[in-house]
């Protein structure tokens, strides 16, 4: 009898550290008991709603990976349901075991439960494992999510506003003139 070494369950108290291992690369950049602080905030908040789940696999009893489910809307303006499948990781030693199917696989079966029409991920725009995984399964490219700091956001849309002074006012509209004049004497030669 083959016998599968993937097992998935509900997230426990006592997950909070493996959540922070496996989602390292994706959650806030402190020290790693900060970090697991965080965790078990977010492991509170989801054993706390109907709306919020956290999947764990395990492969052959050991934590292997992970993935938060949130039954919510396409976007804050788009109100299609959706069931969000958020940082499904799999902890690198137990890549290729089946562990990520198994993950999206229980992403599927909630919003099947719920009746909800479209599942929808997020993967790091630089794993390209990830997201070759991802296509492979269906999911396509809905929208891009970038971010940066606000300080650089801030300097570079500084850079792209130039003020607007009495004299570069006054340019303007000499420009803006001349250009008219310029049409103009063009129509009136093509006439």
């Amino acid at each position: 009898m083959n016998r599968s070494l993937v097992s998935l369950r509900s997230v426990s108290p006592n997950d909070a550290s493996h959540l922070a291992e496996v989602w390292n690369d994706v959650i806030r950049r402190v020290g790693p008991e900060d970090q697991a602080l965080d965790m078990e905030s977010v492991i509170a908040e989801v054993l706390a709603s109907d709306c919020q789940r956290i999947v764990v696999a395990e492969y052959d009893g050991t934590f292997a990976g992970a993935v938060h489910l949130e039954h919510t809307t396409m976007s804050a303006i788009n109100r299609e349901p959706v069931v969000r499948a958020l940082s499904p990781h799999v902890l690198a030693p137990y890549r290729r075991h089946g562990i990520g199917t198994a993950l999206m696989d229980s992403a599927v079966t909630w919003a099947e439960e719920l009746g909800v029409a479209h599942v929808a991920t997020a993967a790091v725009a630089g794993s390209r494992d990830a997201n070759r995984f991802m296509a492979r399964i269906a999911l396509g490219p809905y929208a891009v999510l970038r971010v940066a700091t606000t300080h650089a956001v801030r300097s570079r849309l500084s850079a792209h506003r130039r003020p607007v002074s009495a004299g570069n006012g006054r340019q303007l509209t000499q420009v803006l003139a001349a250009r008219r004049s310029l049409r103009k004497s063009r129509a009136g030669v093509e006439g």
